[in-house]
């Protein structure tokens, strides 16, 4: 596994964060985790209480996305040894989901399987109400997951491979918590969000066919090059 297939995964999360299967309902997520009024998520007080709430949900759609990587990298390292082949379907599968959050291929906008939410919440189990979000969510962002589940594959190691899919879900972790510890202010940024959604959407599905391009053709050196130079600009010392 190359180092800068963590930042695509980073990317990738937060780019499922603004799946309009996931970006709409995260209002409704904070109050069901932390059995605050969704009208009342911004009162004084309640910050800490979400976020401290937010965590075995954020947690709960963890494990399910890790597993899912486990099994990406011991199927891909039984059946498929080509690692160039793999980052290929990768890169196919990015700019095909690239396309489609651009708006120029259908793709689905709901969850499926409502009643497994349901049934976890009325559990209680704030774990079991983020592994069913990770469950139902999945076809929804399966492009983009499924891409990162086969640069998972493609991975040397089972922790490598698993290591994919954290970074992948703290990419879709750090806004969900932020918009619990922010909810007055993150308002405003989902409001600017919502006005600007089809622009968002359209960039955010060019730089996904712009990377899965970089990994088809063999040119994802090029990112490492680029992030090296950065990193060397603000005075840390590369390490891709």
């Amino acid at each position: 596994m190359s180092f800068t297939q963590l930042p695509v995964a980073l990317f990738a999360g937060f780019v499922s964060f603004l799946a309009p299967c996931v970006l709409p309902l995260v209002p409704g997520y904070l109050s069901a985790v932390s059995a605050v009024e969704a009208d009342r998520l911004g009162d004084r007080g309640s910050a800490r209480r979400v976020v401290v709430a937010s965590i075995p949900f954020v947690l709960g759609f963890t494990a399910v996305f890790v597993l899912l990587g486990v099994g990406a990298q011991l199927l891909g390292g039984s059946l498929l040894r080509d690692q160039f082949l793999l980052e290929k379907v990768a890169g196919l599968v990015l700019v095909v989901f690239g396309l489609a959050f651009m708006g120029l291929l259908p793709w689905p906008e709901r969850l499926l399987g409502a009643g497994l939410l349901q049934e976890a919440r009325s559990r209680g189990s704030r774990l079991a109400l983020g592994g069913a979000f990770a469950i139902c969510a999945a076809p929804c962002i399966g492009p983009v997951l499924a891409a990162i589940l086969v640069l998972a594959g493609s991975s040397d190691t089972v922790a490598q491979g698993a290591l994919l899919l954290a970074v992948y879900s703290l990419g879709l972790a750090i806004p969900f918590v932020l918009a619990g510890a922010l909810f007055t202010r993150m308002m405003g940024a989902f409001r600017w969000l919502r006005d600007h959604y089809t622009a968002i959407q359209f960039v955010s599905g060019a730089i996904m066919v712009a990377l899965g391009l970089l990994l088809f053709f063999e040119r994802f050196y090029v990112l490492r090059i680029y992030l090296n130079r950065a990193l060397e600009r603000v005075g840390i010392e590369p390490f891709f």
